[in-house]
C-alpha cells in the first residue's frame, strides 16, 4: 500500500510539475513570438500551436495537486463564520458534490477519448494531431480530481479552514 501511495503521489507531483513547465514554455513561446514578429519574420505556427495545446493541458494537469493542496479559489466569507459542526458538514457534501460533477467529467471524457479514437479524429491546424492526444487528459485529471475530493468527503482533514484572510 506504502508504494501504491507513493506511485499516485509521484503521478500527482508529475502532472503538476509538467504543467509547471508548461507555463515556463508559454512565458518563453510568448516572448520568443513578439521578439521574432518585431524582427519583421513570422514565427514557426508551432509557437502558436504548442502554446495554445499547452494552455490547455497545464490547467488540467495542475488541477488534481491544487485540489490535494487546498489551492483553489473558493469564498471564506461564509465558511469563516460557521461553527465547526456545520462547516464539516458543509464542507464534506461540497467535496462530496464535486466528487460527482468530477465523475461525471471523468467519464464522459473517457467516452470523448474513446470516440476520437474510433473515429480516428484529428485537430487540423498547422499540424494534424489525433485528437485523443488532447481529450486523454479528461479522464485522467477528473478522475484524480475525484479522488483528491473524495480524500475530504471520508478523511481527517475538511476542504474549508473555516478561517477567513491569507494563510502564509
Amino acid at each position: 500500500m506504502r508504494y501504491a501511495q507513493r506511485g499516485y503521489l509521484l503521478l500527482l507531483n508529475g502532472m503538476a510539475l509538467l504543467a509547471a513547465i508548461m507555463l515556463v514554455w508559454l512565458m518563453v513561446a510568448v516572448v520568443l513570438s513578439v521578439v521574432i514578429r518585431n524582427l519583421g519574420l513570422q514565427p514557426s505556427a508551432w509557437f502558436f500551436l504548442s502554446t495554445e495545446y499547452a494552455m490547455f493541458y497545464l490547467t488540467l494537469l495542475g488541477a488534481p495537486w491544487l485540489v490535494r493542496h487546498k489551492g483553489h479559489v473558493h469564498i471564506e466569507l461564509l465558511t469563516s463564520v460557521l461553527p465547526l459542526p456545520v462547516l464539516n458538514i458543509l464542507s464534506r457534501g461540497v467535496s462530496l458534490l464535486c466528487v460527482g460533477v468530477c465523475g461525471v467529467l471523468a467519464w464522459k471524457g473517457l467516452d470523448l477519448v474513446l470516440l476520437n479514437i474510433e473515429r480516428t479524429d484529428y485537430d487540423v491546424r498547422a499540424f494534424f494531431v489525433p485528437k485523443w492526444i488532447l481529450t486523454i487528459v479528461f479522464p485522467i485529471s477528473f478522475t484524480l480530481m475525484a479522488i483528491e475530493f473524495g480524500r475530504f468527503v471520508v478523511g481527517h482533514e475538511i476542504l474549508h479552514s473555516g478561517e477567513a484572510g491569507i494563510k502564509e
